[in-house]
C-alpha cells in the first residue's frame, strides 16, 4: 500500500510538473497562434457576449485575398452546408458533419444574418448574433459562455488577415486548466486547420478572377 501510494504521489507530482510548464510555455503559443500583439490586444465584435473569459484565444491568417473573397466561405460553415474546412475525417468521426468539406462557394447559404442558426450534426449548433458581410461573423455556441468570431481586417487592396477569436468561460475554472492540454491540442489543431482551409480556397477564388 505504501509503495502504491508512493508511485501515486510521484505520478501526480509529475503531472503537475509538466502541466505548470506547458500551461507557461507552451499554452500562450497555442492560444495566439499567428496573431500579432494589437491583434491579441483588441476588442472584436462579439466579445461582449462571454463576459470575464476563463479562456480567449486569438488565432490569424494572411490571406492574398480581398474579404468578399473570403466571407462567402464563412457564410456557408455548417453540416449540410459547406463544411467547417479542417479535417474532414476527423469532423466526420466526432459527428460535426457528414460529409467533405465544399470547395465551391454555395449560392443558397450566403444570405446569413443575425437570428440564423448554423448547424452542426452532434455538437451544438451556432446561433449567429453578428453577420456583418465581409467584416465579421459571431456565434454564440453555449449562450454567455462560448463565442467565436472570425474578422476580416483588410491589410491592402488585395490582402486580408483573417482573425479567429473564441472566448471561453466554464464554472469550475480549475478544471479547464487541470485537463488543458486534453482540450487545447485538439482544439488548435483543427482551427488551425480550418484558417488554412479558409485559406486555401479564398486564395484560389482571388487566382481565379485576376485570369
Amino acid at each position: 500500500m505504501r509503495a502504491s501510494a508512493s508511485g501515486l504521489r510521484r505520478a501526480v507530482g509529475t503531472y503537475c510538473a509538466t502541466l505548470a510548464a506547458y500551461l507557461v510555455a507552451v499554452r500562450p503559443w497555442l492560444l495566439r497562434w499567428g496573431a500579432s500583439d494589437d491583434e491579441v490586444r483588441r476588442e472584436y465584435p462579439g466579445d461582449q457576449a462571454v463576459a470575464e473569459p476563463h479562456t480567449v484565444s486569438t488565432r490569424a491568417v494572411t490571406i492574398r485575398a480581398r474579404p468578399d473573397q473570403i466571407w462567402p466561405w464563412l457564410a456557408q460553415m455548417g453540416t449540410g452546408r459547406g463544411g467547417l474546412y479542417s479535417y474532414d475525417w476527423l469532423d466526420r468521426l466526432f459527428g460535426y458533419t457528414g460529409g467533405q468539406s465544399s470547395n465551391d462557394i454555395l449560392p443558397r447559404f450566403q444570405n446569413l444574418a443575425v437570428g440564423d442558426v448554423i448547424p452542426l450534426g452532434r455538437g451544438p449548433s451556432w446561433p449567429v448574433i453578428v453577420a456583418d458581410c465581409n467584416a465579421a461573423l459571431v456565434v454564440e455556441p453555449v449562450a454567455g459562455a462560448v463565442s467565436w468570431a472570425w474578422i476580416l481586417q483588410i491589410v491592402d487592396a488585395s490582402t486580408t488577415r483573417l482573425v479567429s477569436r473564441v472566448r471561453l468561460r466554464l464554472e469550475r475554472k480549475v478544471l479547464l486548466l487541470a485537463f488543458a492540454p486534453a482540450v487545447d491540442l485538439p482544439w488548435f489543431l483543427m482551427e488551425r486547420q480550418m484558417l488554412r482551409g479558409i485559406k486555401r480556397r479564398a486564395e484560389r477564388l482571388a487566382r481565379a478572377a485576376e485570369d
